[in-house]
């Protein structure tokens, strides 16, 4: 499956971050209040507090991009392309015929076969969440299983099986305890308002 965009953030993204992040340091040699300066720049308080400790910590170069996060990617930006195409093609054109599933396992044996790369299952999953794609979890299923005989076992024995369940007088509130006997004593706790307490 292929998300919109490929999520994270891109280079101007993360430009437009530092800006704002430039700016709340702008903020804070003024010596206006956390708060205040997240209520400006329309952020979240948790995230100014973190700028501010960074800026009092080492000053507006502590709040410089430091480029995306995570590992260095292992593909080429001309892979990463080749990818998302055999990506697009689906897993029938390589070889997977069974299902239309791109599993993070099939996508590390894709690498690997096309690039000579080897990604960890993790590391697949990670790099097709980059490309905007998601992971997917086949259908178990069983080579021989018989759809007719399944459905002709439900109709006959399963509601054989299943049965009518209990009759709806004979049920009890409590799963540990079963219905109260119907010929308790008067006297004994909880007959009456007039029992002794103790």
């Amino acid at each position: 499956m292929r998300y919109a965009d490929g999520g994270g953030l891109t280079p101007a993204g993360r430009r437009l971050r530092e800006t704002v992040r430039t700016q709340a340091a702008e903020l804070f040699e003024q010596q206006i209040a956390v708060s205040e300066v997240a209520r400006r720049l329309r952020v979240s308080v948790k995230s100014a507090y973190q700028w501010h400790q960074l800026w009092r910590d080492g000053g507006v170069e502590a709040l410089a991009s430091r480029g995306p996060s995570g590992s260095r990617c292992r593909l080429s930006p001309r892979c990463l392309e080749k990818l998302a195409g055999f990506l697009e093609e689906g897993p029938a054109v390589h070889g997977w015929v069974e299902d239309q599933v791109w599993t993070a396992s099939r996508v590390a044996t894709l690498i690997g076969r096309k690039f000579h790369v080897s990604y960890s299952v993790s590391g697949a999953t990670r790099l097709m969440h980059r490309l905007g794609f998601s992971p997917q979890v086949p259908a178990r299923r069983v080579a021989e299983r018989d759809e007719q005989a399944v459905t002709a076992w439900k109709v006959a024995t399963w509601a054989e099986v299943k049965g009518s369940g209990r009759p709806a007088g004979v049920t009890s509130a409590s799963r540990t305890k079963p219905d109260s006997p119907e010929g308790r004593r008067g006297d004994g706790p909880g007959a009456g308002g007039d029992a002794p307490r103790s």
